[in-house]
């Protein structure tokens, strides 16, 4: 793959990237300058997402609980280790990793940060885990072993609608970096003064195939999209969220409770107030723009499993921003007075 010397200071810095999915993280930390030198995930439709859009890509299909980083050298003294793991329930207790999977992940990659050694780590998740009480426990074994091992860091939520993308979407990150460099981390800020609305995201995909009300539809559509929710691989076909979320598409005229196989053509006759089975639908490709995949992002599959992989990514937007903020502090002179420890 041809990358360059590791280490802070370098034009080139490089990522292990585990939990990835359909690749929304690790592309938009690509977007930053930061190269993955190894994709993890136990999925294999993900795997193959991966590798349909990144063919140089090195992706290793296989469980994070069983990854052992010495078995692959080139995991080890990356800059940064990242993560968009899957979204931990605040029922579960830090003792309790051998009955949820989710926590089970989340304290393997904080595991994994001992091996790995990594300059920076960057985890994204449910908002709660950074501000909510019920995950006070979480956040108390996090802080102690990234303590530890010569870590600061700080928890913040950011909303991927104030990065462009057209989706109301809070994410709960993670930060930390070795003390040299964690002076010179500050959160990102905004990218965008005024949020996208679904219309303009997605109006020219709707007229595509000749829909002559595509404007129409379009010119009312002024809200961002509610969180897409990728659901769970234990229940049935997608849909697009909780009856809270399917009432605020049905305000945009779309009817929520399924995804369509192809965008409307020009025999389409669109019944935005009418019974939600005659309302629009979005395709699991425009699902993928609204999460800001770029439209030549294969995300691979059958429907349904296409749609959660896009509902679980991370949008590379944010991911960008986040990598750019830990660029920069990565590139920084060490705080003024700092020793390293020998």
């Amino acid at each position: 793959m041809g990358t360059q010397k590791k280490g802070a200071g370098v034009e080139g810095l490089t990522s292990v990237d585990v939990c990835s999915g359909a690749g929304g993280l690790a592309l938009g930390l690509e977007s930053a300058g930061i190269s993955p030198v190894l994709l993890l995930d136990k999925k294999r439709q993900a795997c193959d997402t991966l590798l349909a859009n990144r063919p140089n890509w090195n992706v290793v299909c296989d469980d994070l609980i069983d990854f052992l980083p010495e078995k692959f050298p080139e995991s080890l003294d990356v800059d940064l280790l990242s993560a968009g793991l899957p979204r931990v329930k605040a029922s579960a207790a830090v003792r309790r990793t051998d009955s949820d999977e989710e926590l089970r992940l989340l304290a393997a990659t904080i595991y994994l940060v001992h091996s790995i050694q990594p300059r920076a780590l960057l985890l994204e998740n449910v908002p709660a885990l950074a501000e909510s009480p019920a995950y006070s426990e979480i956040r108390d074994f996090i802080r102690a072993e990234l303590a530890h091992l010569g870590y600061k860091f700080c928890w913040f939520v950011l909303n991927a609608a104030d990065f462009g993308v057209p989706q109301e979407r809070k994410l709960g990150i993670l930060v930390a970096l070795k003390e040299r460099w964690f002076h010179s981390f500050a959160p990102p800020g905004p990218t965008v003064t005024e949020h996208v609305p679904v219309g303009r995201a997605l109006r020219r995909s709707m007229a595509s195939r000749g829909w002559p009300e595509a404007d129409i539809w379009a010119a009312q559509a002024l809200s961002v999209a509610p969180t897409l929710v990728g659901g769970s691989d234990n229940r049935g076909g997608a849909d697009l969220g909780p009856s809270g979320t399917k009432r605020a598409w049905a305000r945009m005229g779309v009817n929520a409770g399924a995804l369509a196989d192809e965008v409307p053509g020009p025999e389409y006759q669109w019944q935005p107030s009418g019974p939600a089975g005659r309302m629009l639908k979005i395709t699991v490709d425009q699902a993928g723009l609204l999460q800001s995949f770029p439209p030549d992002w294969r995300i691979t599959g059958r429907k349904t499993a296409r749609y959660r992989q896009i509902g679980h990514a991370t949008p590379p937007p944010v991911g960008e921003a986040l990598g750019l903020a830990i660029r920069t502090a990565l590139r920084s002179r060490p705080a003024a007075g700092y020793t390293a420890t020998p």
